[in-house]
């Protein structure tokens, strides 16, 4: 199948991945790694992922929405104790610094692509820069990696794409204060 028909037939069948439901006993496994490290590296969420029996971007994704909640959780005792505030932010900000400097584990290796790849997956960006999970689920086969990946590349796409209009609009606003001196 060609590129182009191989996109135009998938942009049709877009929608978002179903929920991932956890088990109690899973629950309670990722619940414990996220009271020994809330920052976990890549081998330890694939360490998880095999104990659970997952995919290694839904253990990422749980410890990005725990944290998340864990902050909002700070703020909301934070502003009901504004007295604690300013002890409480210094103290964790001071423990998440040193957590990270003694325990960094490695990072995943560097995605590196062909430049066929890199083609397929620039038209589909042209086509449609946010992608559901049956989009890049396919596009992942089409090209031969994780989808995991081909979401990492959307997202970094559409900051590079945002920085990019950001810094032409500003040059162009320069080059407009420039002209009326």
């Amino acid at each position: 199948m060609s590129q182009a028909k191989f996109l135009n037939k998938i942009v049709s069948t877009d929608c978002r991945r179903s929920r991932t439901k956890f088990t109690e006993d899973q629950l309670k496994i990722l619940i414990n790694a996220f009271e020994q490290n809330p920052y976990p590296g890549y081998a330890t969420k694939q360490k998880l992922a095999l104990e659970i029996n997952t995919e290694e971007s839904r253990i990422q994704t749980w410890f990005q929405n725990r944290r998340a909640r864990h902050q909002l959780q700070n703020r909301h005792q934070l502003q009901k104790r504004p007295d604690l505030g300013k002890t409480l932010e210094s103290s964790q900000s001071h423990d998440h610094l040193e957590e990270q400097t003694q325990s960094r584990e490695p990072r995943r290796c560097r995605t590196s692509y062909t430049s066929s790849q890199l083609h397929t997956l620039i038209e589909a960006f042209m086509i449609n820069p946010y992608p559901g999970f049956h989009f890049r689920e396919q596009l992942a086969k089409e090209i031969g990696v994780p989808e995991s990946r081909v979401q990492t590349w959307f997202q970094n796409r559409r900051n590079k794409l945002h920085a990019w209009r950001k810094r032409e609009l500003h040059e162009s606003l320069e080059q407009d204060q420039g002209q009326d001196f």
